[in-house]
């Protein structure tokens, strides 16, 4: 089982993967641990390294959970994953979804420096349905309605 779940910030992939990596006793990848540099706030590691470290992950596990919004990473994987799984809840319920977020450390230093990203965040949420680029909703619905494969789309949009 190959498991690539994406969509917009706040969607529930994390939680998802979670669990059902946990479930599955699968290894799971948050794409957000490649795209940042280590330790600082939306600094884009090179997108080499990423793509490198994305290919050393599923070369080393034949199963695997990955979650991420990064369409042109979700694209990359595509021919590899047993499942893709579309998370379109709606703006609605990934802005209610991101004021719950509990602390991410492995994103943020403090539970008080993620606090102080949220405006920002949800500003980016928002923009996730005018967006251009691989991050926008017209790029994971295009990946969606085009991918051949075993697919499912979760949640109940309120938007297009």
């Amino acid at each position: 089982m190959r498991l690539l779940l994406f969509g917009n910030s706040g969607s529930g992939k994390s939680t998802l993967a979670k669990r059902l990596s946990a479930e599955r006793a699968l290894p799971h990848l948050d794409l957000d641990t490649l795209v940042w540099e280590p330790g600082l706030i939306a600094v884009p590691r090179p997108l080499d390294a990423v793509r490198a470290d994305l290919e050393a992950f599923v070369e080393a596990h034949p199963r695997w959970v990955v979650e991420g919004c990064y369409g042109e990473l979700v694209e990359s994987l595509l021919a590899r994953c047993s499942e893709l799984v579309f998370l379109n809840p709606g703006l609605e319920t990934c802005l209610a979804n991101n004021r719950r977020r509990p602390w991410e450390p492995h994103k943020y230093a403090t539970p008080e420096a993620q606090d102080a990203m949220l405006a920002a965040l949800q500003a980016w949420v928002a923009d996730y349905y005018t967006r251009d680029g691989a991050w926008s909703y017209q790029a994971h619905r295009r990946i969606f309605d085009t991918f051949q494969g075993s697919k499912r789309e979760v949640g109940t949009p309120s938007e297009p």
